[in-house]
């Protein structure tokens, strides 16, 4: 477990609503730097809510988010990349008649002072060596100029995260990388991850339902139920705590997962 630090990312008191709901209530977490975070709870517990006001897609009614001590809470979603916060979603978001190369290409919008039609006809050679660098790192070098919609669902998953990783993070936020993947895509993804952290140093926040992931790679897990968190700690701590037991792991899965 590694020592604890000051935290990169920190949301103190975070409370979103949409009109009469609260979807996040009083929410507090501490990321520490080049560790992996696990945000887990049942569908609906507000995580991915979370995500998109650290990300700052939402903007939240109280609390604030301070990354590397900055207050970001009131800066706009396209700030967040030049600060060196990246992140994934759901649902995948790739440009899917542009080729692996291109994908990665526009993850690098903020290092490329030029136009995107510009970039893409020209493809800067300044950048062209680090991205075959991601190419390679995460196991895409066989699909360089293939379109994004050629691949199958395994290595588009891994083709968004090579375009999150163009943006150079200091943050990689993941919401739900593992969803949809073969347990051989999810050991690659466990390794590959691990390795980004250990390796490189890169601090990563994940929500993730595949229990198989989250306990083999994360530092520290936070659970969220109905807005709230219930439960923080590391993977055999959360494990076994009762509440989260009962609210979303279910006896079977704590023994065993």
């Amino acid at each position: 477990m590694p020592e604890l630090r000051t935290p990169l990312l920190s949301v103190e008191n975070l409370t979103i609503a949409f009109g009469g709901l609260v979807a996040v209530r009083d929410f507090s977490i501490a990321v520490a730097p080049g560790t992996i975070h696990a945000l887990i709870g049942p569908n609906g517990a507000g995580k991915s809510t979370t995500f998109n006001c650290i990300s700052r897609l939402y903007r939240p009614n109280a609390g604030r988010i301070l990354f590397d001590g900055q207050d970001i809470t009131r800066l706009p979603s396209s700030a967040m990349a030049g600060l060196g916060i990246a992140r994934s979603f759901q649902n995948l978001e790739l440009f899917n008649e542009l080729t692996v190369y291109e994908n990665i290409l526009i993850g690098a919008h903020c290092h490329c002072g030029a136009s995107l039609r510009d970039r893409l006809s020209a493809r800067p050679p300044h950048l062209a060596a680090e991205i075959d660098r991601i190419i390679e790192r995460t196991g895409l070098g066989a699909y360089r100029e293939t379109k994004a919609c050629n691949l199958d669902f395994g290595h588009q998953k891994l083709l968004e995260l090579a375009r999150a990783l163009a943006i150079r993070p200091r943050l990689l936020l993941l919401d739900e990388p593992a969803a949809g993947l073969r347990n051989r895509e999810i050991a690659i993804l466990d390794g590959l991850l691990t390795d980004l952290a250990r390796r490189d140093g890169l601090t990563i926040l994940l929500v993730e339902h595949v229990m198989q992931l989250v306990m083999s790679i994360s530092d520290r897990v936070t659970v969220l139920n109905f807005g709230t968190k219930i439960a923080e700690g590391t993977p055999q701590e959360v494990k076994s705590n009762p509440a989260v037991v009962e609210a979303y792991l279910g006896k079977e899965t704590a023994l065993h997962g």
